[in-house]
């Protein structure tokens, strides 16, 4: 028996592979686009950047370092060069639609980040396999605007899982549909009408605002915004405002909200403040044919009828008042039940003047 030579001794104690076949080994370099492997075959093995990732241009040096020990799929055993190819991404595309499909039969929730905003959802990679997130399970609210969660990290689950037709569906939706539910059961169970709460406005419509109390939403009518006139929600809020408000009633799952605290009630001391026989200063805030609405304060209004406007006839208020105009008055009829106040500024006339202003009425008809 004839004796091997040394070449054949060291062929021999090298391991044979085939293609298909799952290798490990050392890097021995690495360059911006390729990785050079020793697989303890005769022949290294090359990951070109291709077959490490689906990210283009990616710079494989700063991703890899000589010493690593990797796994990887021979694609070819000798690629005319004497060189074997190999392929990282495809090896990890195997494992992660392995671990997709045992995450889609145990429902798992994955967590992964958004590689693509694409016209009708969004598209996430768990080890190199692709999840598509259609717009409408992307959240439990419509979004027109997708680019938002371009490079976030989502969490999602697998509802459809069918590697064959490269469908592989994931859903956000649900999970952020079952955490609300949650908190929104954790939420009812600790408040009450009366409590004062914090929370964040989320939307602001003309009738009133929408308020996130970390569970639930309130509506705060703008009927219950202040004690005084609200012209607007729109120029009182603003989304992401911070607001203090207590809850005013609880219906099943909705609540009302107001910030017409009893303590701030402008009513409160209004029969001292507004005594009949006392002088106020007051902002016409509107105005009728029968006479004018004061605001003494923010939530107090009072009437100055067509008649206590002056000593002279007045055919409407507004012939000789406008919105906004600052008048003194006094106070000559008081109804707390009621919340109704009643001024007169012909009150305050002086004789002299309610003699002038009758001597000037007199002449204005003899003319």
């Amino acid at each position: 028996m004839s004796e091997m030579s040394f070449e054949q001794m060291l062929e021999e104690s090298l391991k044979t592979i085939r293609n298909g076949e799952v290798v490990e080994g050392k890097v021995i370099s690495v360059k911006p686009d390729e990785i050079v492997l020793n697989i303890g075959y005769k022949s290294d093995g090359i990951i070109t950047r291709n077959e490490y990732t689906n990210e283009p241009n990616v710079d494989l040096t700063t991703i890899v370092n000589a010493g690593d020990t990797m796994e990887a799929k021979v694609i070819k055993v000798n690629d005319g060069e004497g060189q074997v190819l190999l392929s990282y991404k495809r090896l990890a595309a195997e494992k992660g639609s392995k671990k997709l499909e045992e995450a889609f039969e145990n429902n798992t929730v994955l967590t992964a980040k958004v590689a693509q905003v694409l016209g009708g959802g969004l598209s996430v990679v768990v080890d190199e396999t692709r999840v598509f997130i259609p717009a409408s399970l992307v959240s439990d609210t419509y979004e027109k605007d997708l680019s938002k969660y371009k490079d976030q990290e989502i969490e999602f689950v697998i509802t459809e899982f069918n590697p064959r037709r490269r469908r592989i569906i994931g859903d956000r939706k649900q999970l952020l549909v079952a955490k609300k539910a949650e908190l929104q059961k954790e939420l009812f169970a600790k408040i009450n009408v009366g409590d004062v709460v914090e929370g964040t406005v989320k939307n602001v419509t003309d009738f009133g605002a929408f308020i996130d109390l970390g569970g639930a939403d309130g509506l705060l009518h703008i009927s219950e915004m202040s004690w005084g006139r609200v012209e607007s929600p729109k120029k009182a809020f603003k989304v992401g405002d911070t607001v203090k408000v207590f809850i005013k009633d609880i219906n099943e799952t909705k609540i009302a909200l107001s910030m017409k605290f009893p303590e701030e009630n402008p009513w409160n001391d209004a029969a001292n403040k507004f005594a009949v026989g006392t002088v106020v200063n007051g902002t016409v805030a509107r105005m009728t044919d029968f006479g004018a609405f004061v605001e003494l304060a923010p939530g107090v209004d009072a009437l100055l009828h067509v008649s206590q406007i002056a000593k002279e006839h007045i055919e409407k208020p507004s012939d000789v008042l406008k919105v906004g105009q600052a008048i003194e008055a006094q106070i000559v009829d008081f109804n707390e039940e009621d919340k109704k106040i009643s001024l007169s500024v012909k009150a305050l006339l002086a004789p002299e003047a309610e003699e002038e202003a009758v001597e000037a009425a007199e002449v204005a008809e003899e003319e």
